[in-house]
């Protein structure tokens, strides 16, 4: 890979990795009674379907988006897409471009909530009731402040 390409605005360095922002992959719709089934020819394993061309469509970018972060997280390569010239494809089914905007999806998996169980001391809890604190979004916050004062060694 050349320097231009590093110090594209589409590409994202990320420990030592560069992680391209967008992604186009060509997606095989295939229509049937009992609704649509789509594939990504590139992307194994990558199989979403629906019941509606929009649903496919809005399906088929959630699925291919979380697919390939997972291959980012465990570094797997990513293939080039293939041209859609260069598909062949039978009756009741569609060739469609589907694109994906990484850093959206990126963002949207590092800051999504988990439930956590945890044990605090019993006046702290009557104390906070009183008060109606949130507990979550304190432990959030105490967390971040923690771990912005306290980086990992």
């Amino acid at each position: 890979m050349n320097k231009i390409a590093l110090l594209s605005p589409l590409n994202l360095l990320n420990g030592g990795k560069i992680m391209k922002n967008e992604y186009v992959y060509p997606a095989i719709f295939s229509y049937d009674e009992d609704g649509i089934s789509i594939e990504f020819p590139d992307i194994p394993g990558c199989l979403p379907c629906a019941d509606t061309t929009e649903e496919a469509i809005k399906n088929a970018k959630e699925a291919l988006g979380l697919h390939l972060y997972g291959m980012e997280e465990e570094n797997e390569p990513i293939p080039e897409p293939t041209d859609i010239k260069e598909i062949k494809i039978e009756n009741n089914t569609a060739i469609v471009l589907i694109d994906v905007y990484m850093p959206t999806i990126r963002e949207r998996i590092k800051n999504k909530y988990i439930k956590k169980t945890l044990t605090i001391k019993s006046w702290l809890n009557v104390e906070g009731e009183k008060r109606r604190v949130n507990f979550s979004g304190l432990l959030n916050d105490a967390l971040e402040n923690y771990i912005a004062a306290n980086p990992t060694p």
